[in-house]
């Protein structure tokens, strides 16, 4: 019975934050910088808050599209304590509309009855703590958009010894933005582009607020932050663009903020393009190294050179990768080069994930109700 009033509880429209009432009756959301303005009933462009009542509510609070168990280097994160396995999970919608999604089905969903496992923080924390996973990433779409349930899940987390990922596209204010990482442990943001044509024309939104919410994270928080960029063939792979972002990270970030270049794949609604070759990535892992940048990863193609982390003083391999299966760890207890003691940016713990031993490339589903 307890377990059946929690997830009815769980599945329930949850008072939202950040928002504020109009003048003429509607409420604006004050999330993300969409800014949406809304009548009764009506939801915002990410689909799950909606003015009910007068009032913002949260409308996937308690809900997922499914649980998984994986590797933390699949988020991806590469120096936030390898070798470990996260628990993931996410909701539906998403408060961007980049034509490319890679994972369409579930953020672009406006169908609520796939959102069929139900559960409250308290359940999410209690089984990554059961299954033996380290973290719990909150993923899959964004989870800026189900800010209030994601916070709530991470306190609860924090209770149990567990961490907390977000892997977010950032597109977030500044307020909202401040209690979200305040409890995240680590980020990986998907920086989708260096051109505001790029993010006005195939994502429907802005490169600025990104680029804040990145140098927000980096200088203002504990998070440990990771950034990706999905390379799309003929969009945003240039050798001038991919300068220019590169330069960007190592002067407003500095040169220890890890950067994955990832494998675009045709998609959603851009079918008409092809893969993105492997010497494309390797070409702009050259172009960031050469911009300054320590730690520069290549992903969704197999290249082991482009997946393993190098001293960036003595320049010898320290952590192997295949795919995301990590061949060789070689790191002192505290994070640093035994050849050289140099101290490598990053989270790292005593040992290569638990008990000394990788979790390894494993994807385990499971289910909480």
């Amino acid at each position: 019975m307890e377990g059946e009033t929690a997830m009815s509880q769980a599945s329930t429209l949850h008072p939202g934050r950040w928002w504020h009432a109009l003048p003429d009756g509607r409420v604006q959301c004050d999330l993300c910088p969409r800014d949406c303005q809304l009548h009764e009933g009506q939801r915002g462009a990410c689909f799950v808050r909606q003015m009910v009542d007068g009032a913002m509510q949260l409308t996937t609070y308690g809900r997922s599209s499914g649980f998984c168990i994986d590797p933390v280097e699949k988020k991806p994160l590469n120096h936030f304590y390898p070798g470990t396995s996260i628990l993931s999970f996410g909701t539906a919608g998403c408060n961007l509309a980049c034509k490319f999604c890679q994972n369409w089905d579930i953020s672009k969903s406006k169908d609520m009855d796939r959102l069929m496992n139900n559960a409250t923080p308290q359940m999410i924390a209690e089984a990554a703590k059961r299954y033996g996973a380290d973290s719990v990433a909150y993923t899959y779409n964004d989870p800026v958009i189900f800010a209030e349930y994601a916070i709530d899940t991470a306190l609860a987390c924090r209770e149990q010894g567990v961490r907390n990922v977000a892997v977010t596209a950032g597109y977030v204010h500044a307020e909202p933005a401040r209690e979200f990482f305040a409890v995240m442990d680590a980020a990986n943001v998907d920086l989708k582009a260096f051109t505001e044509t790029f993010y006005h024309k195939l994502c429907i939104a802005h490169l600025q607020p990104v680029l804040d919410t990145l140098a927000y994270i980096h200088h203002e928080t504990d998070c440990w932050l990771e950034v990706t960029t999905l390379l799309i063939p003929g969009q945003n792979d240039s050798p001038a663009e991919i300068r220019e972002l590169a330069a960007w990270m190592a002067k407003e970030l500095g040169p220890d903020v890890p950067l994955h270049f990832s494998a675009f794949h045709p998609d959603w609604k851009m079918n008409d393009l092809p893969p993105t070759p492997a010497s494309t990535l390797a070409q702009a892992r050259r172009i960031a190294l050469d911009a300054g940048l320590h730690y520069v990863f290549t992903g969704n193609v197999h290249d082991s050179e482009g997946g393993t982390t190098f001293c960036p003083s003595c320049k010898v391999a320290l952590i192997v990768r295949d795919w995301y299966d990590i061949r060789r760890y070689d790191l002192t207890a505290d994070g640093r080069c035994p050849h050289c003691q140099t101290a490598i940016a990053g989270r790292f713990g005593n040992t290569l994930g638990r008990d000394g031993h990788a979790f390894g490339p494993n994807r385990i589903p499971v289910r909480l109700s």
